[in-house]
């Protein structure tokens, strides 16, 4: 009879003619969508590329500001260039122009003249004016030499925004200028910021020009606005020195940086702004000076990231932009959406391998994806490699690319999960319960295990065991190394009223935490027993458990068969409702979709075993999730196992928020311990029979627990960063987009598949949705913890989760989240820190500030989870509860 058997796990349909032309029509219908979404990915790099017209670049410019330093020279340390380089650098500039302006005459600085008249360029001669006197002095004294004996130097400038940095006095810097009036022939002055001469008109009685400043840019002027900005503040400081002619000695645009409010330092605005504004200037008689001629990385530890990207040309001395013809912001915008496409290619035929039983939103919806997460890594690629690099932003860049990686393989694996979650046509193998009567009872052993349970919520169990509509079973309960002979002795005393099918076990010492008890009581099982089912000690199984779920054992290739865990008291207060909402998650959405590919979570409640396969396999006691490494093993072996979402017995959940914590961070502990102690099968698929659906559930269904342990650098970094942007702000600008988009993204886009799935697929409100989401965040920093100890140690004490525990005060409860409140706190007073000093002036410091406080957003749902768990309080009845089968 039981050859003849259909299984349930495996049901069989009426025999029909293959349709192969269904296969070539699917495929079709893919590449019609594939070809689509890649055309409007590949628009979006158009669109985003457009080409804008701007006047082409003139023969002849007024002037460049000229710092000649190449990679890895700095004058702060002393490194100068050689008269090779220098002169290579006139040369190329000799082309556009007959005018410079240098800063100093510090070093080789000085050869600068000597070397421009060979190429028949003209040189505002600078002097470098600071704090430091005897420096002073000698670039003082350099330069009267320099001007008094070269023929190319035709002005002098005293000093360079040293009144708006304050290293200097007003009436000190007019003695610099009178000196060097008195001993040079050629005119005098000072070059500072147009506000300055404004601030300080005094000064244009000690000069022979007035030499301004006028940067839009760091004025937060968007860049349409900007060439009028020039215009109106060179029109202001005619009408306030009429008397003296006027010098623009700084005019310029960065190619890259931070945006100051509508400023965006970008190479295309940079482009345009540069061949709009110096047409617009020749055309107007206005003369100027272009800063600058290359790229300087070294002004970084003076001006932020922008400082270093305010060249016409770049460190290796290349036009950063056309001279002529329209400006398109990425030139090679053709070659990344050409690399986007393959990547998304990539992703998608690894989502796609086995994705027959998708829908085709659900290939749509991942199609999508693909493409997104695709473009944003090629876009965060090539952003990156327009920077000048460090060893320093080489390290964080290698790990920025690392972590963004990672985000979007995780990005992937969720997305897969949604999809195969709403979008599947057919599960592949429905396991429903059998409802009519079946010929197959094998005897059951149920193993309890218990360590120090309150006596009353164990009996509670036992009496739910006793009334199991089963005819052929025994209970067996192990109490291992409870020390007080009162919670214990009840329990024993209790099963010897209900007779000889209870067996009662207590052993003390006992090592190897819950699987070494069930390990011990194994010799102990009936001999005949054929199934060895286990259940916490605060289950109560449905009566039907047995009769319905033990017939699915007649499949000879089924080794585990598993029932969700439930739990019965959800609605005793707000906390619990959360929690309980929380726990759905995964029990109706990741393990029916794990079930589709024989993948299942093995979990050491609710859960049975062939006896053969359990007396081969044994428990583990070298981790602390002995229930899913079994599981593991099961798979390594070639069995299957099977999961019936069907609920057939409801526990209790933690009491308070520390508990709930604590069986956290054992489940994410303990996945770290299965990953490394399994890691051969994992992922080279070594040493076992685990097929490729298997591995990739194992492991992706852990990343996410893996990038919340991730998050813990981030958040670190991004304290360290903000701090410093706090303590210097001058120096330290925010930080790239791209170190804050890819977490932010994964953050948005796990939250968002929370509420759609709960939704969708669990079928609960949008305020239960909510309340999931928010339990499952305020968990995230116990899973970082558990998952950064999981990978730097072996063991850790097993601790059980306490049940039926009395409440606790509101400071127990804050005292349980005191580290998620603490950097809550520090995050919040980071925003709150860079608001005060650096206000918000601009998208991209409020973008960080806004980052930082969707980081806090974990710590505070930890803030609130606790302090819910202090105040049970009784809430309606509602209709959502499970009632077992």
């Amino acid at each position: 009879m039981r050859a003849n058997r259909r299984s349930p796990a495996f049901p069989q349909f009426p025999a029909s003619e293959p349709d192969t032309a269904m296969p070539s029509r699917k495929f079709g219908l893919n590449l019609i969508v594939f070809l689509v979404i890649a055309a409007l990915f590949t628009g979006f790099w158009a669109l985003y590329n457009r080409p804008v017209t701007a006047p082409d670049w003139p023969e002849q410019i007024a002037g460049f500001s000229y710092s000649p330093f190449r990679q890895g020279q700095n004058p702060q340390q002393d490194i100068y260039p050689n008269d090779d380089q220098i002169r290579e650098d006139l040369e190329l500039l000799s082309k556009h122009t007959d005018n410079i302006r240098t800063y100093s005459v510090d070093g080789t600085l000085e050869r600068i003249p000597l070397l421009a008249e060979e190429f028949g360029l003209r040189v505002t001669l600078g002097v470098w004016i600071s704090p430091d006197e005897e420096r002073n002095e000698r670039e003082m004294a350099k330069a009267i030499e320099i001007a008094n004996n070269s023929r190319s130097v035709v002005r002098v400038v005293v000093g360079n925004e040293a009144l708006f940095r304050r290293e200097i006095t007003t009436q000190n810097l007019i003695k610099y200028l009178d000196r060097m009036r008195a001993a040079v022939k050629v005119p005098v002055t000072t070059s500072e910021q147009w506000h300055i001469w404004d601030e300080y008109p005094e000064l244009a009685e000690h000069t022979d020009l007035v030499a301004a400043h006028v940067l839009p840019y760091w004025e937060f002027i968007p860049m349409e606005d900007s060439t009028q900005f020039v215009l109106d503040r060179a029109r202001d400081l005619k009408k306030l020195f009429p008397k003296k002619p006027l010098l623009l000695s700084e005019v310029g645009w960065p190619s890259n940086g931070r945006m100051r409010g509508g400023a965006d330092a970008s190479q295309a605005d940079q482009a345009i702004y540069l061949r709009t504004l110096v047409n617009t200037l020749n055309a107007q008689g206005y003369n100027y000076f272009v800063i600058e001629a290359f790229d300087q990385p070294w002004k970084i530890s003076d001006e932020g990231s922008v400082g270093a990207y305010w060249g016409v040309y770049n460190l290796e001395r290349q036009a950063k932009f056309n001279f002529e013809g329209p400006v398109v912001a990425i030139p090679q915008w053709r070659l990344l959406a050409i690399a986007s496409v393959v990547m998304a290619l990539m992703a998608l035929a690894l989502m796609l391998i086995d994705g027959s039983s998708l829908r085709q939103r659900g290939r749509t919806f991942l199609t999508v994806v693909a493409f997104a997460g695709g473009s944003a890594l090629v876009w965060i690629g090539y952003d990156y490699s327009q920077q000048y690099s460090t060893w320093f932003s080489t390290l964080v860049g290698l790990l920025l690319g690392v972590g963004a990686i990672g985000v979007f393989i995780v990005l992937l694996t969720e997305a897969h999960e949604l999809a195969e979650t709403v979008w599947t046509q057919k599960r592949r193998r429905p396991f429903e319960p059998v409802l009519g009567d079946s010929a197959f009872r094998p005897k059951v052993s149920i193993h309890v295990p218990c360590y120090n349970e309150p006596p009353e919520m164990v009996k509670q169990t036992l009496d739910a065991l006793a009334k199991l509509d089963y005819p052929n079973f025994e209970v067996l309960i192990i109490d291992n190394n409870t020390k007080d002979p009162a919670v214990w002795e009840p329990v024993q005393a209790y099963c010897e009223e209900l007779g000889p099918r209870f067996r009662f076990f207590h052993v003390s010492p006992l090592a190897g935490f819950k699987g070494g008890a069930l390990n011990y009581i194994l010799p102990h099982t009936a001999p005949d027993a054929e199934v060895v089912a286990v259940i916490d000690a605060d289950y109560c199984v449905d009566p039907n458990w047995l009769k319905y779920m033990v017939p699915h054992f007649a499949d000879p290739s089924i080794a585990v068969v598993q029932s969700p865990q439930d739990y019965r008291d959800g609605k005793e207060s707000i906390f619990k409702k959360l929690c309980y909402a929380e726990y759905k998650g995964f029990f109706h959405i990741g393990m029916i979709t794990r079930n589709d590919r024989n993948a299942i979570i093995q979990h050491g409640t609710m859960t049975m075993i062939r006896r053969s396969v359990m007396d081969e396999l044994k428990w583990a006691d070298w981790t602390i999730c002995e229930d899913a490494e079994l599981g593991l093993r099961v798979f390594k072996k070639g069995y299957a196992a099977a999961y019936a979402h069907n609920s057939f017995g409801q526990g209790l959940m933690p009491d308070t928020f520390i508990d709930f914590k604590k069986q956290r961070f054992r489940w994410a502990y303990g996945a770290i311990q299965i990953m490394k102690g399994h890691a051969r099968s994992l992922f080279l698929g070594k040493d076992s029979q685990l097929k490729r659906g298997q591995r990739y559930h194992f492991i992706a269904g852990w990343l996410p627990w893996v990038a919340d342990g991730l998050n813990i650098f981030f958040t670190v970094g991004a304290l360290l960063w903000s701090a410093a942007m706090i303590i210097v702000p001058q120096r330290v600008d925010p930080p790239l987009l791209i170190f804050a988009i890819p977490p932010l993204a994964l953050f948005v886009f796990k939250v968002g598949k929370i509420v759609f799935l709960y939704r969708r697929a669990v079928g609960v409100n949008l305020k239960d949705a909510f309340s999931a989401a928010l339990a499952g965040l305020a968990l995230s920093h116990t899973i970082a913890k558990a998952v950064l100890y999981g990978f730097f140690t072996t063991s850790i004490p097993f601790f059980r989760t306490p049940k039926m525990r009395s409440s606790h005060g509101m400071l127990m409860a804050l005292s349980e989240a005191r580290e998620e409140v603490f950097i809550m706190l520090l995050l919040w007073g980071a925003a709150v820190g860079i608001g005060i000093v650096q206000g918000l002036p601009s998208a991209d410091v409020k973008f960080w500030v806004a980052m930082l406080l969707v980081q806090s957003l974990p710590y505070l749902a930890a803030l609130i989870m606790a302090l819910l768990s202090s105040l049970p309080k009784p809430i309606e009845e509602t209709d959502d509860q499970p009632v077992a089968v």
